[in-house]
């Protein structure tokens, strides 16, 4: 069975970027870092470092209060090498249409990212074996 993680977060102002208090995509790829540390944890009790990224999409804009589930998944494992699978959803809005702190939790999720990526944790630094 391969290891999966989740995080979610709230996307702040100072997550902001660029006008319109749109979230630069980078915030996304910051994420998936996060959760690609925890399934190296649960997979190798170590942090590793992330290699590269094969794809990356970013599918929908998200903005300052949309809050964010970011998941990841092992989907091949190497002698070092973990390949990973990570999917970014917006799953609540903010409504500033109805009041200043209006929020939405959404029926369906939106997809905001995808991305494939490799981590590596050394050998030497493999404990749970």
């Amino acid at each position: 069975m391969s290891e999966k993680a989740m995080i979610r977060m709230r996307m702040s102002m100072h997550d902001a970027h660029y006008g319109g208090n749109l979230v630069d995509g980078a915030k996304m790829l910051n994420l998936f870092g996060d959760v690609a540390t925890e399934l190296l944890i649960r997979q190798d009790g170590d942090e590793g470092l992330f290699a590269a990224y094969e794809s990356v999409e970013f599918l929908a804009p998200v903005y300052a209060g949309d809050y964010i589930e970011a998941v990841g998944e092992i989907t091949k494992v190497g002698n070092s090498s973990r390949k990973m699978t990570f999917e970014a959803r917006k799953v609540i809005i903010p409504r500033p249409d109805i009041n200043d702190s209006a929020c939405d939790v959404l029926e369906e999720p939106i997809i905001v990212c995808r991305a494939v990526g490799t981590c590596v944790v050394t050998k030497d630094k493999q404990r749970n074996k």
